[in-house]
């Protein structure tokens, strides 16, 4: 049932745009809470108005960086990472209990609801540690709610032809930079401080609005497309088969669901299969555990030494996120062209270990406030340095690992191979965040 699925009808572009819009959808609460950390920032400094922009300071005055008690980098970074965990393990208990439509639908409007509530404590007035705790509280919430989202439609991914998830990865890799524009076009408007920090949480809203409205045509535009019966109701109904296992259709390159395979042998053992890919699994939990520990925990707070007003207000969303942003995404775009080294898997470990110098690197840059380590490397440049091949080699191997696991097993494997790297992509992620707070302590 791949009929009106070839990339030259209409149809097939119009789907492309929505998987696209719901890639962007799925990582826009991450990517607007790390993004905005100044202005959280700033309102946590206990005794400052909780009127203040997104830059961080409406007075201009610089506020004293040794009093964030809150560590609240560390906070978000960990409350956004450990939901995707817990739901990569709850995933085929909820597929089994919850039907996709809901599980879809329902996640959006949680996702949007939370970002109107952000978007309004911006004009309210309350002690820090309310402001906190409200604040975490929602990024737990939304983040859980992103996890159900994304676990809900890879599984849809799985039974569409393999060109959609490309396109869906690709979204994913743009929300970044969508969050970090909407933060320099707020800036620089010249808007007070309030309006603008308003302005920036309003874009999310309307982004998740656009995805709710992709997802409720999506139907419409698959029966246009005249795709199978069959085809359309499998995506109803999806099997919690290929929706359990659905992350990694996404990620390898192969959509093969469980309902093409047909009978083959008996089902595939985890261990048989991790004891083919544990290299690659290794490799991935370490580049999330070194992305993770300093980004954005410890590289949001590195400030310049610029003299420059306008530059310091500005050097935070551009060297730090629109950078990372950029260059991550460049790095998996290069694995559509090269996959080295796929023939010397071996090579791969000590490679990526080097990414652990990054670490280091980071801290000593101008990361305020610090009371242990020294600062070797007080010019802006050597933050930017450090920062073009930490996200370049970020992108790559993420990209890298995700597409070489599926190739390293059976065919039959290649799905369970997609699913067990999720989880431990997953745990990547999560164990970067527990480091962050060791690091920051070390500062």
């Amino acid at each position: 049932g791949r009929a009106g699925s070839q990339p030259g009808d209409s149809g097939f572009h119009a789907v492309g745009i929505i998987f696209f819009i719901l890639g962007l959808g799925t990582l826009l609460p991450w990517n607007f809470f790390i993004t905005a950390i100044p202005y959280f920032q700033a309102r946590l400094i206990v005794g400052t108005s909780s009127t203040v922009g997104l830059e961080g300071n409406s007075s201009g005055t610089q506020q004293d960086p040794a009093r964030d008690e809150f560590n609240f980098n560390n906070w978000l970074t960990l409350l956004s990472q450990l939901p995707q965990l817990l739901f990569t393990l709850l995933n085929s208990f909820l597929y089994q209990c919850i039907p996709d439509k809901v599980r879809v639908l329902g996640s959006m409007s949680g996702i949007l609801l939370l970002f109107i509530l952000t978007a309004g404590l911006v004009r309210v007035e309350m002690p820090p540690r309310s402001f906190f705790s409200i604040t975490i509280i929602s990024v737990w919430f939304i983040n859980s709610f992103c996890a159900v989202l994304q676990g809900s439609l890879f599984g849809q991914l799985g039974i569409l032809p393999q060109g959609y998830s490309t396109l869906f990865l690709s979204g994913q890799g743009m929300a970044g930079t969508f969050a970090t524009s909407a933060m320099l076009l707020s800036m620089a408007s010249g808007a007070d401080a309030q309006t603008s920090a308003l302005s920036y949480f309003i874009t999310p809203c309307v982004g998740t609005l656009t995805s709710i409205v992709c997802y409720l045509v999506l139907p419409r535009m698959k029966s246009m497309l005249g795709m199978a019966n069959g085809m359309l109701r499998t995506l109803e109904e999806i099997s919690v088969e290929s929706s359990g296992k659905g992350a990694f259709a996404l990620h390898n390159g192969t959509a093969t669901s469980a309902q093409n395979r047909g009978p083959g042998p008996e089902r595939p053992s985890v261990f048989s299969v991790l004891r083919k890919i544990w290299l690659l699994a290794l490799c991935i939990v370490m580049v999330f555990t070194v992305t993770l520990s300093v980004f954005p925990a410890i590289t949001a707070t590195v400030t310049s030494t610029s003299e420059s007003k306008q530059w310091s207000e500005f050097f935070t969303p551009v060297c730090c996120f629109l950078l990372f942003n950029m260059m991550d995404w460049l790095g998996r775009s290069i694995t559509l062209y090269c996959l080295w080294p796929e023939k010397r898997l071996w090579l791969l470990l000590p490679l990526v270990g080097l990414r652990f110098l990054f670490v280091p690197l980071l801290m000593l840059c101008q990361a305020e406030p610090r009371t242990r380590l020294p600062v070797l490397f007080h010019h802006d440049a050597w933050f930017i340095l450090f920062m073009l091949p930490f996200s370049l080699s970020n992108g790559y191997f993420v990209s890298l690992t995700m597409c070489l696991a599926p190739k390293q097993v059976l065919p039959q494997e290649s799905e369970l191979a997609g699913a067990i790297m999720t989880f431990f992509l997953a745990l990547g992620l999560s164990c970067g965040a527990v480091l962050s707070f060791l690091l920051k302590a070390l500062l």
